[in-house]
Formats: C-alpha cells, structure tokens, sequence
C-alpha cells in the first residue's frame, strides 16, 4: 500500500467515497454531497497543495486499486502542526488500511513537511477511527464537548496526538 497525491484523476472514486453513508458520518462533508463536490473537492486541495496549506493523497492497494483518501485538512507551517485524517472505501474497511495509512500520513507530515505535532478530531461515536489512532501511536488527549457543528447538529469529539518523539507504532505499520 502507498499515498500518491490525490488529483482530477481520483474524482470518480472520491465520488463514490463521499457518496457512503458512513463517511458522510463522521467526515466534515456535507450530506448529500452537493453535486461536483469530489471533483471541487480534489481542486481545493490541489490548489492549496501550491501554498503548502493543505494536502491530499489517494491510498492506493499494491495493485493500483483506490482505497481511500489521506488528508491533511490544516497544515499550520508557522506552528508546525497539522491536522490529519484518513477516509477508507468500505470495501477495504477492517483490512488494517486506515491504520497503515495514518502511519504513512504521519511519517509524511513529520518527514516532508517537518511537523512537531499532529492530530486527529475524532468524533466521539467513532470507535473504529479510535482504534486507528491507537494502532498509529496516537495519544488521546480528551474530550472537547459540542465542538462538531454539521448541518445543524452538535457532536463531542476526542483530540489525539503524536509527537515525532512519540514511539512507534510496535509492531510497525508497513
């Protein structure tokens, strides 16, 4: 499994993506999903890609196949921290995808992009997206209370992180 940047290329399965049930769940993205958002999507983060401010990669299987999508939604250089984020296809769920691809993502944001700390805003209703961050070397840090506003509804969500110090996932993720 690899991250290769996500492009116009990947706007047919990002379609197919943001169109699941579940990811319209627990994923900022609007439900339904205005018509053209996938592809509008993908430019957002191409254009942001120029300025550093953002980053989007497709996870893709050793056989080419679209699997997913590793983001960074906020990369904040002057701070050295970054949001990240992973959604998986549902026919690649409970294959271990997410958690390697987060640990590929973090490895990137700490190698490449030279992040001090980043983190993940999981929707507390998410045990799946919780496992991930543990099986990544991720820390829960707790609770923030009504901070996820979509569409009119308010959800708690938990604040996870990992320090390039942290230690590594063990067993790796390869």
């Amino acid at each position: 499994m690899e991250l290769r940047l996500l492009s116009s290329a990947d706007v047919d399965d990002a379609h197919k993506l943001v169109q699941d049930p579940e990811t319209l769940r627990f994923t900022r993205i609007p439900e339904p999903p205005p018509d053209g958002f996938a592809r509008d999507w993908i430019a957002r983060y191409e254009q942001a890609r120029a300025t550093g401010a953002k980053e989007a990669f497709a996870i893709v299987g050793e056989d080419g196949a679209f699997l997913g999508i590793a983001l960074a939604p906020v990369i904040d250089a002057e701070s050295a921290e970054a949001e990240l984020g992973y959604i998986v296809a549902a026919r690649a769920r409970g294959r271990g995808v997410a958690s390697k691809a987060l640990d590929l993502l973090t490895r990137w944001a700490f190698e490449e992009r030279g992040i001090l700390r980043a983190y993940l805003v999981i929707d507390v209703d998410n045990p799946a997206s919780k496992r991930v961050a543990v099986r990544a070397g991720y820390t829960h840090e707790g609770t923030l209370r009504s901070t996820y506003h979509k569409q009119g509804r308010r959800s708690d969500t938990e604040l996870w992180s990992r320090l390039p110090g942290d230690p590594t996932p063990n067993p790796p993720l390869r």
